[in-house]
């Protein structure tokens, strides 16, 4: 695949026909979404998949919690959106996971708060699919959503809530939302 991008904070970023588009992976030659993980380094989603199941069944006694959330800082020319997996063994650690993907189209905060909440519902399919199909169809999936009480994100809470229960996960907002408003802001900058 041909390599039509701008170079930005060190990473080659393909602008294709000026839309969307994951980071640029130069030793595989091809656009592919992945992972990262502070311990594990660059992964796929089936390799984040089988070391969340490996992290849980260290401890199966204890109790997990599957968090996803997406965060998003725009600047001049580009909106950099993050979405992490948190797995919380719940009073004994957690592991995170994260993919960033960038975006060359403007978009107001309205679109963009919408458009986080759409990728974290699409990971979060993904993931309660594959929990299915492997036995852990009981594990809770919460999606962490980076809208308040407080700010500019008031107005957008209900409809925003709606779209995560009504796809059957638990939602979170500020101040619970840390999987959006801490993991995923840290990577977003």
């Amino acid at each position: 695949m041909q390599n039509n991008g701008a170079t930005r904070n060190n990473r080659e970023i393909p602008t294709g026909n000026g839309s969307s588009c994951t980071e640029y992976l130069p030793y595989w030659g091809e656009h592919m979404e992945y992972f990262l993980s502070p311990s594990k380094g660059r992964l796929s989603f089936e390799e984040v998949w089988h070391d969340i199941i490996n992290y849980i069944h260290e401890q199966p006694e204890a109790e997990y919690k599957l968090i996803i959330g997406t965060d998003s800082q725009y600047s001049e020319d580009t909106t950099c959106f993050v979405t992490a997996i948190i797995v919380h063994r719940i009073g004994k650690g957690a592991r995170y996971y994260y993919t960033r993907e960038y975006e060359f189209v403007g978009r107001s905060l309205r679109q963009r708060i919408f458009y986080e909440t759409s990728r974290s519902l699409a990971l979060a399919s993904q993931i309660a699919e594959k929990l299915a199909e492997n036995g852990h169809a009981d594990l809770n999936v919460e999606i962490h959503l980076d809208v308040g009480i407080n700010g500019k994100t008031k107005e957008l809470i209900r409809d925003v809530i709606g779209m995560v229960v009504g796809s059957g996960f638990d939602a979170r907002i500020k101040p619970e939302s840390y999987g959006a408003s801490k993991v995923a802001d840290k990577f977003t900058k």
